[in-house]
């Protein structure tokens, strides 16, 4: 019998629990609403299609575009090795915040696409095998302990964000649920479709809290 039966998960890594509103002055916006390539390409040709209507630091109203920064989403056949996303910059002069805006397949701090994540750490029968290159095995390791590890605040602030349905997707997982678990319920409660578990929950959480990670 495993020693681990009973006990409560391991704690999560520090970065996974660290808000980041109140120590940075900008940072990154997702866009939970662009799932795939085809839209993200659209919204590139347009940058009225990305851009806040305010800044979230200042409520400014206008924010012009400051770069175009790249990502290089690794081992996923079904994406470029360049990812282009755009950057703004609020016009206040006393505020200057800088936002990434990013699509929501696109992990915010890790160098895969959710979509290789889930891959590899949610495989489901109803998507076919991608001939995608493997993940090392430590990284694999390191996505898996992610999910086995607490979920407590996580679920408190699902619990705390005054929403019905997420109240209920915490109160079916409990504190000592691990974040696997609270994607399991998420998607119970949700929905959602095969391949697309692990994206909706992370972008809500980085909504909710700024900085606090999935995984």
């Amino acid at each position: 019998m495993s020693p681990t039966i009973g006990l409560p998960p391991p704690c999560a890594e520090t970065c996974l629990d660290t808000s980041r509103v109140s120590r940075f002055l900008g940072g990154t916006l997702i866009a939970e609403d662009v799932r795939d390539l085809v839209e993200h390409v659209r919204r590139m040709s347009d940058a009225d299609a990305y851009r806040p209507w305010r800044c979230p630091a200042c409520g400014h109203a206008t924010l012009h575009v400051h770069s175009r920064p790249e990502r290089h989403p690794k081992r996923e056949p079904s994406l470029p090795p360049v990812v282009t996303v755009l950057q703004f910059r609020c016009a206040d002069t006393e505020c200057g915040a800088t936002w990434r805006i990013l699509p929501l397949f696109l992990a915010r701090h890790l160098w895969h696409a959710w979509k290789t994540v889930e891959r590899v750490v949610r495989p489901s029968a109803a998507l076919p095998k991608a001939t995608a290159p493997p993940v090392p095995a430590q990284t694999e390791r390191r996505w898996r302990a992610r999910l086995g590890s607490t979920a407590r605040v996580l679920c408190a602030l699902l619990a705390a964000s005054g929403g019905a349905v997420l109240t209920e997707v915490a109160m079916i997982v409990g504190l000592d649920a691990t974040r696997g678990a609270l994607v399991d319920a998420f998607q119970q409660v949700v929905g959602g479709a095969a391949g697309e578990r692990l994206s909706p929950l992370a972008g809500l959480i980085h909504r909710l809290e700024r900085g606090l990670r999935l995984m």
